[in-house]
């Protein structure tokens, strides 16, 4: 397959900028693929395409607070998006500056000051020195090392900002809106999306309606969202990102399984995790995941996903091609296009049962 079949024509106004409240408001294009039809409902109402004995399995990743802007020695300006720990107070991060950086260089916070009506400016440097680039990984990944003595995650909680995806242009009232209601394991620069639509009541009706829910995590990094970049699909190389299946979660799939229900996956993150420890040869419960998804592959753990609309030209496309079929797919894009749904990262919804 080649990276041009994953392109397709998107209206700008189309892509999501705000999140719908409540979450399970959004719109929900449910396809079936045994019988090709597809039918268009709210998210609420995905309790009606539940089976007792059905399994949803979610991701948990909690979104950090990744995006830092920091100060050099020589007043330039630094942008940094903590990807994951290396070791203790090591971790690798993408670095953007205008000018060239190099090892060694000590970075301060970037003070923020108050401004009229209520905003947010950035100034000058802030206090001592509060990171070092240790070493670059090349393609603007570096080490970077914390020396504030607090631990990182804290620290980002503290000062950092939501990384929202960069075609989301207006920044959110609450930050929370960009976590799931799944959130709770820290160590994601991006949130697994699919998960937003979901509310407490929702919950409640699915486990009324005899299905059941299990977690799993996997961070999700900058890698997942990336284009591809070859224009050959077997070239484009994946990122790993960590994962783990908790035991429970593990069993679970194996009686849901002997049972005869669904295994259903909520989103592409658990879709990955899903196919890389039920697959061939059967993966650990826990390790570091590059499966990169294209149509062809041969799915071993899911019946059913719940996703977002995705970009053109990316791995997360690819992978709904390879469930769905490639000329499925996109005649769903083209009808979801002409239905108004709204895409992307704050969108609506795909149920491919």
């Amino acid at each position: 397959m080649f990276a041009s079949e994953l392109d397709y024509d998107l209206p700008q106004e189309l892509i999501a900028q705000q999140p719908v409240s409540p979450r399970d408001s959004s719109r929900l294009l449910v396809y079936n693929r045994r019988t090709g039809q597809a039918e268009h409902r709210r998210f609420a109402g995905l309790v009606s395409f539940l089976s007792p004995g059905d399994l949803l399995v979610y991701n948990n990743s909690r979104v950090l607070k990744a995006r830092i802007y920091a100060m050099r020695s020589t007043g330039g300006r630094v942008e940094l998006l903590f990807l994951g720990r290396r070791w203790r107070h090591v971790w690798e991060a993408l670095v953007r500056s205008s000018a060239r950086l190099r090892p060694g260089e000590n970075l301060m916070l970037e003070r923020r000051q108050s401004v009229a009506g209520g905003r947010r400016a950035r100034g000058g440097a802030c206090g001592k020195p509060l990171f070092l680039l240790k070493e670059s990984l090349g393609g603007g990944r570096w080490l970077v090392e914390n020396l504030s003595g607090l631990e990182t995650i804290g620290l980002l909680e503290r000062e950092g900002e939501m990384p929202l995806p960069p075609y989301v242009k207006k920044k959110l009232d609450r930050p929370e809106r960009y976590q799931t209601i799944f959130a709770q394991a820290p160590g994601s620069a991006a949130a697994p999306t699919a998960g937003l639509h979901f509310t407490s009541s929702l919950i409640g009706d699915i486990k009324g309606a005899g299905a059941r829910l299990a977690p799993l995590t996997l961070h999700i990094g900058p890698g997942t969202f990336r284009p591809v970049s070859a224009e050959d699909l077997d070239r484009h190389q994946m990122d790993a990102e960590n994962y783990r299946l908790p035991r429970p979660t593990y069993r679970a799939l194996q009686e849901t399984r002997r049972r005869g229900g669904r295994v259903i996956a909520v989103g592409t993150t658990t879709v990955r995790v899903l196919e890389t420890v039920f697959g061939e040869p059967p993966g650990p419960l826990a390790g570091a995941t590059g499966l990169f998804i294209t149509p062809g592959f041969r799915f071993s753990a899911v019946d059913a996903i719940l996703t977002n609309f995705h970009l053109p030209r990316s791995t997360l496309l690819a992978l709904v091609m390879a469930f769905a079929g490639i000329e499925e797919t996109r005649r769903l894009y083209r009808e979801a296009v002409r239905e108004r749904y709204r895409f992307y990262s704050f969108g609506d919804a795909m149920l491919l049962l």
